[in-house]
């Protein structure tokens, strides 16, 4: 990995020099635009509405439109001037406990490695963090953009969060919340025996992107020059009519998925316990002393 900002986390009086990097990556299948008829890149130019003439970026200055479509020109000298840190400094504002903080604010995520002056203090901070159960609420300015952050321990490293701002969260204004829906009882129970039969610990190598995959399989089938096949559609679900039917269904199916995944799991276990069952076995064979021949006398 290589880093893409360095600065310090600034604790009280400490202060610990770190390198950041990103610690996600989006995986998915790049394209660009070409002309169908010969595969020719597709180009872009800056060209002004106004005149018709193409743009260098070094004229190129940041423009803001008003309400009456009005654009207001910012230049350079206009930002220099606005309270944005410069500092590269990772200030650390409260500890909070982690479930205080709606997942919601979250926006990315990076890794912070210590430079070599400070892994101690690093490290201190760390299992001191670690220890507590809470997390620290930083403030950070990254690309231009001042941020509300956390910081936590994974797998022994500091994971900066930044967040987005508590007016940049769209209250969710429905129509239904304002209706008056009535569940019933069994239906609320029949709905909690379906979440307690799927209940089970979420292990992330399970799943995997099958859209992706496809793609670059039809991708590789181009590059063969092999026939491409379209995939069968599925039939899209409809909302259920009976809502205590398609419960228990449910409840009823991810139960018969749940056991003929658990046996394979007893059937790969009994065979180990017989195959060793087998090899103690043939062990004891080899450890029992041999038989004694007898020799008959006339």
């Amino acid at each position: 990995m290589r880093s893409i900002w360095k600065g310090a986390i600034s604790f009280g009086l400490v202060t610990i020099p770190v390198k950041l990097y990103s610690a996600t990556e989006q995986k998915d299948v790049t394209f660009h635009q070409v002309h169908r008829k010969d595969g020719g890149r597709i180009r872009y130019k800056r060209v002004c509405t106004q005149d018709g003439e193409e743009v260098p970026y070094s004229d190129i200055a940041k423009g803001y439109e008003l309400a009456t479509g009005e654009i207001v020109v910012l230049t350079d000298e206009d930002f220099e001037d606005l309270p944005l840190s410069t500092s590269r400094r990772i200030d650390v504002l409260q500890f909070t406990p982690a479930e205080q903080i709606d997942p919601i604010y979250f926006a990315k995520s990076y890794y912070l490695e210590p430079d070599a002056q400070g892994a101690k203090p690093y490290v201190l901070l760390r299992d001191a963090l670690e220890s507590s159960g809470q997390v620290a609420v930083v403030k950070v300015a990254l690309r231009q953009r001042e941020s509300l952050a956390t910081l936590r321990v994974r797998e022994g490293v500091f994971v900066l969060e930044t967040m987005l701002w508590p007016d940049e969260i769209r209250e969710p204004d429905f129509a239904f919340l304002d209706e008056d829906i009535e569940v019933r009882p069994q239906e609320l129970k029949m709905a909690e025996s379906l979440i307690s039969t799927m209940e089970s610990d979420f292990d992330p190598s399970e799943y995997h992107d099958t859209y992706r995959e496809a793609l670059q399989q039809v991708i590789e089938a181009k590059v063969a020059g092999k026939e491409v096949i379209a995939a069968q559609e599925e039939e899209e679900a409809k909302p259920a009519v009976d809502l205590m039917a398609a419960l228990r269904a449910s409840v009823e199916a991810a139960k018969r998925e749940r056991e003929g995944a658990s046996k394979p799991k007893k059937a790969a276990a009994g065979k180990a316990k017989a195959s060793k069952t087998s090899s103690k076995d043939s062990k004891d064979e080899e450890k029992a002393p041999a038989k004694r021949k007898t020799r008959k006398t006339a």
